[in-house]
């Protein structure tokens, strides 16, 4: 195996079986598994380890995942408080501390320009040299590019617009109203913070996953991990597209545990309209379905609600927790605004909480779709010996967490040896039935049972 642990600032040149790109925890897990099969690689970082965490981040933002379900293989959470939710400075700590323990062959400071293919492999061209190898991992994240709509462009100028990539604190905007546009975690995350700071913020609602930080006194991720859901694989849905882009749960990870919805934004008077649909001489033009996305969100919570009791009587852990419960309704006004001037100086600031695209433009191979996307079955993609890693629903619903790293990276480096071996095609039929068998995590209450 190559150790050029965290090496910056030297031009390298060299060949090895697997090169993976990018040292975000997705990457790092897929290094240790290939160590663990004693696959020489290295791992090409164009910034430092944890870089997005470090750069591309508010100040005030915490996991959503409670402290306990962070863990990447052979790695967990050691401190004292695991229902908390880490902070930034605490994420880029676990993960930096991770790459440490496992020695991991990072070069860092080095971007990758381009990857071509060439005979029984790939050649990587960096700004610090090349590399090549006979199979690549890109674990280069799927949050590279802020999604922002094309009439962003006719905002009138007097309105500066931020992405969440570019927003650190509330203190950086323009004293006055803020528009927030998606009510996805970060879009509500964002509206409370800023309102909190004494700006009027408006929020631009479509469609969100509404979700109780708590459920019958435990955690809610707690629940999607015992009932199942976080560990269904992608070629159990019926609409695997569709359920990559399900925006991401209202939750918010707060000291107190608490629940943030737009029922706890409208009671600190965040304004609620519906989805921004567009923007014409200088007015912005909401749609009329608030109401429609909100009855929908409340009875897709309600139904994960009653999946869970059931999962609790089915089981016999009724009397091991709270009673079942359920939440008010999401608020809405009778009668939403529809459109907004914003050239009459109320609103001096939108933030476009409207998501992120992965960016791909070095990737010299044919495994990109119409729209850019990669083509891939569960992280194998359409490409010889190619695997991604970090994706939104990959392999399974909890892919782009941290913890959910820790299967894919054990699938999918499984499937890579496999590769290399020339017996793939017994060796994937095994993985993926011995995994899913291996990744029924129940936690602490099938424990006290």
């Amino acid at each position: 195996m190559i150790h050029h642990f965290l090496r910056t600032g030297h031009a390298t040149t060299g060949t090895v079986t697997t090169v993976i790109i990018g040292a975000g925890h997705a990457g790092l897990a897929m290094s240790r598994c290939l160590s663990q099969r004693s696959i020489d690689h290295v791992v090409l970082e164009r910034g430092e380890v944890a870089n997005s965490w470090r750069h591309e981040r508010w100040d005030s933002l915490r996991l959503l995942t409670p402290n306990w379900q962070n863990k990447l293989p052979g790695h967990g959470y050691q401190g004292h408080d695991p229902d908390g939710y880490l902070t930034m400075p605490e994420v880029i700590d676990f993960i930096s501390s991770y790459a440490e323990t496992i020695s991991a062959p990072v070069h860092t400071g080095t971007t990758v320009l381009s990857v071509l293919p060439v005979d029984a492999g790939y050649r990587i061209i960096t700004d610090r040299g090349e590399w090549r190898c006979r199979t690549l991992v890109i674990a280069s994240g799927a949050f590279n590019i802020p999604v922002v709509p094309a009439f962003s462009e006719v905002v009138p100028t007097s309105v500066r617009q931020l992405t969440t990539r570019d927003y650190r604190n509330p203190e950086q905007l323009e004293p006055g109203g803020v528009l927030v546009v998606g009510a996805s975690a970060t879009g509500l995350q964002l509206a409370d913070e800023i309102q909190r700071s004494g700006r009027p913020v408006t929020l631009a609602v479509g469609e969100h996953v509404r979700m109780p930080r708590l459920y019958r006194g435990l955690d809610i991720q707690w629940w999607m991990d015992a009932v199942g859901l976080l560990d269904e694989r992608y070629d159990q849905v019926d609409d695997i597209v569709r359920a990559r882009r399900v925006p991401s749960p209202q939750l918010a990870g707060t000291p107190g545990r608490t629940t943030l919805d737009l029922n706890t934004l409208s009671d600190g008077e965040v304004r609620l309209v519906g989805r921004l649909a567009g923007v014409s001489n200088g007015k912005a033009q909401f749609s009329g379905s608030l109401r429609n996305h909100c009855a929908m969100a409340d009875l897709k919570m309600n139904r994960l609600l009653d999946t869970i009791d059931s999962w609790c009587a089915a089981n016999g852990k009724d009397h091991l927790v709270g009673e079942p419960e359920r939440f008010a309704a999401t608020r809405v006004d009778d009668s939403p605004c529809l459109g907004l001037d914003l050239n009459g100086g109320g609103i001096r600031t939108i933030i476009w909480a409207t998501g992120f695209r992965p960016d791909y433009s070095w990737l010299r191979v044919p495994a990109l779709d119409r729209k850019g996307r990669l083509r891939h079955n569960g992280g194998v993609v359409d490409a010889p010996g190619i695997y991604a890693m970090g994706l939104t629903f990959m392999r399974r619903r909890k892919s782009s967490f941290i913890h959910g790293a820790a299967d894919d990276a054990m699938d999918l480096s499984a499937h890579l040896a496999a590769y290399l071996d020339g017996s793939l095609e017994g060796n994937s039929r095994a993985i993926s039935e011995d995994r899913l068998q291996q990744s029924q995590v129940r936690g602490p209450l099938a424990v006290a049972s």
